[in-house]
């Protein structure tokens, strides 16, 4: 089959998934033949996603999470307004989706969490199904557990969630458990998507802490913590743009610019991971063994953290506070249970992807569960 991909260029974890999945489909003699990828002002697509899908790519404005500097997580009112304004140049996004998709002769677009793909859908439907991935949509699951948090912000996630994959075909939930799938709205709950190179890379425990900050301002935290503890060694990567490849802070702190390999070799001999409580980049460092300490930029990483949290797979924190990180390593306990779901998950993936175009078509969510989340 013909695929074509759109993916939300917020982040790393998005983009991560869709190198995956794309690696899986080819292997398994089907074709990418576009990836169209939203973009931000802030950041700049990185070049091992260009690298890696080896298919022509084309950007597109997309709504984005503002940070607000003061306290360093994304503010979701700033937010709204801001994407409110900017209403004009989305719609015009939305119209080249659309165009984009019809010239593209695909069998199946998938989206990944792609909001605008949910509303190109909703409003003028094209022809070719398509298929929602993300962890995002376990949020849909009737069994997910949601942190204590504002109910506005959960009831905007969860509206936001459900425009993102209306009249989708199937919906596939990544999840750090197994959990039972949901007919009503199509769901499916799957393994993460990892990609092939943690399958052969051997973890080791090194001498250093290594993380990921989606807001480049947490980078006052780490230098804190650094001048406080300068016998540990530090290796933390960000996406900010114009940021050179490596930028040494001192001898034992340096900063990478986002680096496919970089990032997974730094991964695989790192002692412990910290991270903005992304769900791709958690999930690899569980597979890995590393212990975790999460801090939540926003509503949607607050329940990546929490849920992550119950299931064992790290701690919560609102800041990058290492050393509550450094006393968490000789608690921590490997999630073997986790490891070998992971190891399955191409077959998983390729039997979900056993599709027939016809059955998706006719497979679509309604517009009533865009207003309750029900068919």
């Amino acid at each position: 089959m013909k695929f074509l991909f759109v993916v939300q260029g917020e982040g790393r974890g998005h983009l991560t998934q869709a190198i995956a999945l794309k690696e899986m489909l080819t292997k398994n003699g089907h074709q990418i033949v576009n990836v169209l990828v939203g973009k931000s002002k802030r950041r700049e697509l990185p070049s091992f996603f260009s690298n890696s899908m080896n298919t022509p790519i084309c950007r597109f404005e997309s709504p984005n999470f503002l940070p607000s500097p003061k306290n360093k997580k994304n503010n979701i009112w700033i937010s709204l307004a801001y994407n409110i304004f900017r209403t004009i140049l989305y719609l015009r996004s939305i119209h080249f989706i659309r165009t984009q998709i019809k010239k593209s002769e695909a069998d199946v677009v998938v989206n990944f969490y792609e909001f605008l793909t949910g509303l190109s859908y909703a409003c003028f439907p094209p022809k070719i199904p398509y298929i929602s991935i993300a962890h995002q949509y376990l949020f849909l699951h009737p069994e997910y557990k949601f942190p204590p948090c504002s109910i506005a912000e959960l009831k905007m996630l969860k509206i936001y969630t459900r425009i993102s994959c209306c009249r989708a075909s199937k919906l596939f939930a990544l999840s750090i458990t197994k959990k039972e799938d949901v007919p009503f709205c199509c769901l499916t709950v799957m393994p993460p998507l990892l990609r092939k190179e943690f399958f052969t890379i051997k973890a080791e425990t090194g001498n250093y802490l290594h993380g990921y900050m989606l807001n480049d301002t947490y980078i006052e935290d780490i230098i804190n913590f650094q001048k406080n503890h300068p016998e540990t060694t530090m290796h933390f990567f960000w996406d900010k743009k114009d940021a050179p490849e490596e930028m040494a802070i001192n001898e034992h702190l340096t900063l990478h610019r986002l680096n496919d390999q970089k990032f997974i070799k730094y991964m695989a001999g790192c002692k412990a991971y910290a991270t903005t409580a992304g769900f791709e980049s958690v999930c690899e460092a569980i597979y890995l063994g590393k212990p975790v300490l999460m801090v939540p930029t926003h509503i949607e990483q607050d329940c990546n953290a929490y849920e992550i949290s119950l299931a064992g797979g790290g701690i919560v924190d609102n800041a990058f506070n290492l050393d509550i990180l450094l006393h968490y390593i000789p608690e921590y306990k490997e999630n073997n249970e986790f490891r070998a779901w992971i190891q399955e998950s191409e077959f998983i993936w390729m039997k979900a992807f056993e599709l027939k175009k016809e059955d998706l078509i006719q497979n679509r969510l309604g517009y009533k569960f865009l207003l309750t989340g029900k068919q």
